[in-house]
């Protein structure tokens, strides 16, 4: 099979071909931004020399009363050097993506490695009827999204395995779940671990621009958005799998029909996933997350609670504020949600665990979070690399003088706010065919996009919202995405000859429709003004929004 793999790539031909070349030409995440620092010192130096400012659109000089003038800083300067050696373990540790991940990490990694992931998919999946299994495969896929690693690992190659089971062919399955996992990677009914990346990015960007000094964002952000992706996506998957897929592969006639060495003898026995054992392990994870939600609502809705901030609406002589927002009282329950994934991950994962056998002592259950943290580690370099460039950015003043001129620009062509989003959307979606990693090309955009837009009057979860459409579309389209070799080594166990080329013409149709309904989606969602989530309105309005004094 690797012979066929090597070959398919090797023939690669056109746009396919060149989107391949060039991409397997850049070099890792890591050092893009190491280059990137490089090309922001000189460009800071030039923009320095060349006097580049722009007028704060928040802040008051006040010696003049007016606007405040932003200049381009040195990089190179006396203090930014001293900044960079002596704040280099603040600046990584800082980093607010870290903290909010490896928490969430802790608690997915038990999850993951005692088997709870895996046993509830493939539960999910084999008790499907077979005139639903497309879109439960396809469900099960997006909520998997929680699971990380198991999505890919697990669910793929048992949709193909079902849907053989079924008289119909795997590759059906495989694509279908390979767009539920990867082309609706943001989609799902509650947020998780990538919400706490995105968020954790976005406000660093914020934080970096200076335009709001007391902004916090939580891992809720988008919550109503991307679970209206979920019903969306949905059944566009089921259309496009059992209307434009299926029917071109034709119809299965077994392992016979796909060719010598196509047996599927390597894929994962969904009998392992199942048993007294998983039965007894789901329902005692079960227990253990209702019991974590009841601690969360006891938490919020019992009098007196941690979770609540009954002060925040009351003013310093004790009369209440009028225009107070129930979500400012809940401001302490949003920020609480990382850990709430975190305890909710550690509790089901423990639970399921001990129930079916694979967490023997609380020895098992350490060297678990050890391992998850050990998979982290990639993670770790490319954080403490895209760290230094956001504050590097900021330390330049070059973000903040882009967003400004860049809103200036958007506003003088006189289009649509929404319409700016979609084109977003498409950027973003391009952007992602040469970069795989989200948070690597959040980190790379977030520092311009997200002020830029807050300037034209979008959220900074409106930015995240928009991103993370593009961004999840041309994931199934793309060579450079870490698990699309994985995924052509699953197609060639039912058909040797399915090529790279083979993979990205299958799953070209999701991503078309996919990418089409996001875009429609996002506009309609801003043109309507629906909240992205709990206190997350689409709109911005900056606390002032200062204008030069006229010339004397």
């Amino acid at each position: 099979m690797a012979t066929t793999a090597d070959a398919s790539t090797q023939t690669q031909t056109g746009f396919l071909g060149w989107v391949e070349r060039t991409g397997n030409k850049l070099p890792d995440p890591v050092f893009i931004f190491f280059y990137l620092i490089l090309a922001l010192v000189a460009i800071s130096v030039i923009c320095a020399l060349a006097g580049v400012s722009a007028l704060h659109p928040t802040t008051v000089d006040e010696e003049t009363g007016t606007a405040s003038v932003i200049q381009a800083t040195s990089l190179l300067s006396a203090e930014n050097i001293q900044r960079l050696w002596v704040e280099m373990p603040t600046t990584f540790t800082h980093f607010h993506p870290l903290g909010y991940v490896l928490v969430v990490m802790l608690g997915a990694g038990v999850a993951e490695r005692s088997g709870f992931f895996a046993a509830g998919m493939s539960a999910a999946v084999k008790s499907a009827p077979k005139s639903l299994l497309t879109p439960v495969v396809a469900l099960v896929a997006m909520l998997g999204n929680h699971a990380a690693d198991a999505g890919y690992v697990v669910l793929i190659p048992l949709a193909g395995i079902l849907f053989a089971a079924a008289g119909r062919h795997p590759l059906a399955g495989i694509a279908a779940a390979f767009a539920g996992v990867s082309g609706g990677f943001s989609a799902n009914i509650s947020p998780g671990q990538l919400d706490a990346l995105l968020f954790g990015i976005t406000e660093e960007a914020v934080g970096a621009s200076m335009l709001d000094p007391t902004f916090t964002t939580n891992i809720a952000g988008n919550w109503y958005f991307i679970s209206m992706m979920t019903f969306i996506y949905l059944p566009i998957i089921w259309y496009v799998t059992d209307k434009i897929i299926e029917p071109r592969l034709g119809a299965w006639k077994g392992v016979a029909s796909a060719g010598a060495g196509a047996a599927d003898d390597t894929s994962p026995d969904p009998d392992e996933h199942t048993g007294p054992a998983a039965k007894k392990g789901l329902r005692w994870a079960g227990l253990a997350a209702l019991a974590v939600v009841a601690l969360w609502a006891v938490m919020v809705f019992a009098p007196g609670t941690p979770l609540i901030d009954e002060a925040a609406c009351l003013a310093d002589t004790g009369a209440a504020v009028p225009d107070c927002s129930i979500h400012t009282e809940l401001d302490p329950f949003y920020k609480s949600l990382v850990a709430a994934f975190f305890v909710l991950f550690l509790a089901t994962g423990w639970a399921y665990g001990k129930a079916a056998g694979t967490i023997e002592t609380h020895r098992h259950l350490v060297a678990m979070m050890a391992e998850a943290m050990k998979d982290m580690g990639y993670y770790l370099v490319l954080a403490f690399a895209a760290a230094h460039f956001v504050e590097m950015f900021e330390w330049s003043n070059l973000g903040l003088i882009s967003a400004v001129h860049g809103a200036d620009a958007i506003q003088s062509t006189g289009l649509p706010l929404p319409l700016v989003i979609g084109l977003m959307v498409l950027f973003a979606a391009l952007l992602n065919l040469f970069i795989g990693s989200a948070s690597a090309k959040w980190a790379l955009l977030a520092p311009i996009l997200v002020p830029m837009l807050m300037l034209l009057g979008i959220s900074p979860e409106g930015a995240t919202a928009a991103y993370r459409v593009g961004d999840s579309a041309t994931n199934i389209i793309t060579p450079l995405m870490v698990y699309f070799p994985l995924i052509l080594v699953f197609a060639q166990r039912w058909q040797k000859d399915f090529g790279l080329g083979s993979l990205t013409a299958m799953m070209l149709p999701y991503s078309i429709w996919l990418l089409i309904s996001g875009v429609a989606l996002i506009v309609a969602w801003f043109y309507l003004g629906i909240p992205l989530g709990p206190d997350a309105p689409v709109g911005y309005e900056l606390n002032a929004v200062l204008e030069p004094a006229p010339a004397q």
